[in-house]
């Protein structure tokens, strides 16, 4: 299932001064003849305080001529002359843009500076200049321009909100922030000025004051979404269920607050708290006219929960919406009505996928769901018919073979093949990972372990590798301090998996650390009702003492789960 995930920021390399500085400068029209440039020159050089002379139309001719032919740093350096020599707003801007388009820094500062000095009234010149000191890390000497921006009555608030915008890149965050608070100093009664320096805070890592600040702008501007969502933000740093609580009194107050809503759902689908997020996107469905996106998202949850008719129902509203994945839609179909035992509509649906992106997908859904009614020969041939696909493609359909060979149980084959297609990608995490499985399974414990180091190495942040190695040395009681630094690794990096939280367990367990294996068992068991899982726990309970406790858990996992080998053996293992 797809999930609402939060992502991690990342460094982004210094912007260029085309970057820094507003689309508008970049916007240059040079003239496309002498003659026209010839005219131009004498207009501006007649409106201008110097004399009229042969030597500034000249200048100003192979300044324009130098501009056509591509040469950028001559034209706005003679623009630049000409602009201190006549003190003319013209021929600075002029510069400045030319200077711009060139990258020039230097001669950028020089012209925007001088056009605002020139041209006072500008706001473009304003703005230009402001950006520019901006980019060049010079926040005092900016201040007063902004200060100047920010005293037009008619744009202060939207010029508050694109403060955050035009810092955001600035290294020296409490510097930024020491800035907004002088600037937001005379505006105590306007919310924009305190959402900033709020928003400014937070990045600067002073929640306190962001805090203190967003509350004082709610106050000012009641119902306001954008400061409520920068809020919920603030309090994710205390807790998820600070924000949750938070959205949840928001909506009470303002429940057509929808894009609260949203961010309170997709919070909700990355806490795992599938059955509490439904709800809230169903009336996101509502308010939203049937927003296919939306629709989708509800059929996952739906799907997640069971109820696969209702899930069947909200595909299916979302293809009448113009989804604009439809063979995504197609995909999440078939496995609804594989679900439903319906494996005829299945394939239909998996044959609705046309050759792309999804169209290996939809083959070997196709293929898993051969093999479970015809063979797994049967299955696997499906996949060999295939054309036109690349290596990786083929990896790909390896591991989906291999996959049907074990859950067949015959696991030298998948073994076999898997070790017959490693040669193709060699540096492929993902396929080395199966391998190093499959090799554990047939016994190969050397080549497993030699193989998931490999993965650790291609790729440090594969989770699901440091588990797999630290709970092969935890169950077999082997190096277990080295055990529990990868479990704690793979932890790290996947906070709420169930897997990683029971090798946790597992590994406190042989360490002899009950209470806390208990703990870590019991987290994973309320995450995930696995039957490996029961297993590992009701072994601990049973050596805490707790063994009706333990024979309840096993008890239970076995009406859900009667053939599972894991859990049989531990119970036989621990009968009375």
């Amino acid at each position: 299932m797809t999930t609402l995930n939060r992502l991690p920021g990342h460094r982004k390399s210094k912007p260029s001064l085309k970057q820094a500085v507003s689309g508008a400068l970049l916007s240059l029209a040079l003239s496309t003849s002498a003659l026209a440039a010839s005219i131009e020159a004498q207009e501006v050089a007649a409106t201008t305080s110097s004399n009229v002379s042969s030597e500034f139309v000249f200048k100003y001719l192979v300044a324009e001529v130098a501009g056509q032919r591509g040469d950028l740093n001559l034209a706005s350096n003679l623009f630049l002359d000409l602009a201190k020599s006549s003190r003319d707003a013209r021929l600075a801007e002029r510069s400045a843009k030319v200077a711009v388009s060139a990258n020039n820094t230097q001669v950028a500062t020089q012209a925007v500076s001088l056009w605002a000095d020139l041209d006072p009234q500008s706001i473009e010149a304003q703005q230009a200049n402001t950006q520019i000191l901006v980019a060049s890390g010079r926040l005092q000497e900016a201040k007063p321009y902004l200060e100047k921006l920010l005293a037009k009555e008619d744009t202060r608030a939207n010029g508050f909100l694109f403060l955050n915008t035009l810092l955001a890149r600035q290294p020296d965050k409490n510097a930024v922030l020491d800035l907004v608070k002088d600037l937001a100093k005379p505006y105590p009664q306007l919310p924009e000025a305190h959402f900033t320096l709020g928003q400014t805070a937070l990045t600067a890592g002073n929640n306190e004051l962001a805090q203190k600040e967003l509350n004082i702008a709610e106050k000012l501007r009641p119902g306001w979404e954008m400061n409520a969502l920068l809020q919920g933000q603030v309090l994710y740093s205390l807790s998820p269920n600070a924000t949750l609580k938070f959205y949840r009194e928001f909506l009470t107050k303002y429940p057509d607050a929808n894009e609260v809503r949203l961010s309170m759902a997709r919070l909700l689908v990355n806490e795992k708290r599938f059955a509490e997020a439904k709800p809230v996107f169903v009336k996101l469905v509502k308010s939203s006219n049937n927003n296919p996106e939306i629709l989708v998202v509800v059929g996952l949850l739906s799907f997640q929960a069971g109820e696969l008719p209702e899930a069947e129902g909200y595909f299916q509203q979302a293809l009448k919406a113009d989804f604009k994945d439809p063979e995504q839609v197609y995909l999440y179909l078939g496995q609804v009505a594989e679900k439903q035992k319906n494996d005829a509509q299945a394939v239909d649906y998996y044959n609705k996928v046309k050759p792309g992106e999804r169209y290996l997908e939809a083959k070997i859904s196709i293929a898993n769901l051969t093999a479970r009614t015809k063979g797994v020969d049967a299955g696997i041939e499906s996949l060999n018919n295939l054309a036109d696909v690349t290596n990786e493609q083929q990896t790909i359909i390896a591991q989906a073979q291999a996959n049907m060979l074990t859950q067949a149980k015959r696991n030298q084959e998948a073994y076999d093949l898997l070790d017959k297609a490693i040669s193709t990608l060699p540096s492929n995490a993902e396929i080395i990972y199966d391998f190093a499985m499959a090799a554990e399974r047939v016994g190969k414990v050397d080549v497993s372990e030699r193989e998931l180091r490999k993965v650790i190495q291609i790729k440090p942040d594969f989770a699901q590798a440091y588990n797999a190695l630290g709970y092969s040395l935890a169950d077999r009681n082997q190096k277990l301090d080295e055990a529990n630094k990868l479990i704690e690794t793979a932890l790290f990096l996947s906070p709420n998996d169930h897997y990683i939280l029971d090798s946790m367990g597992w590994v406190k367990y042989r360490q002899g650390k009950l209470d806390q294996a208990a703990d870590y068992l019991q987290r994973a068991y309320s995450t995930q009702s696995d039957p490996e899982i029961a297993a590992h726990l009701g072994e601990v309970l049973w050596k805490q003492g707790k063994r009706t406790e333990a024979q309840q858990t096993w008890e239970d996992a076995l009406r859900a789960f009667p053939d599972n080998e894991v859990l049989i053996n531990t119970t036989k293992k621990f009968k009375p």
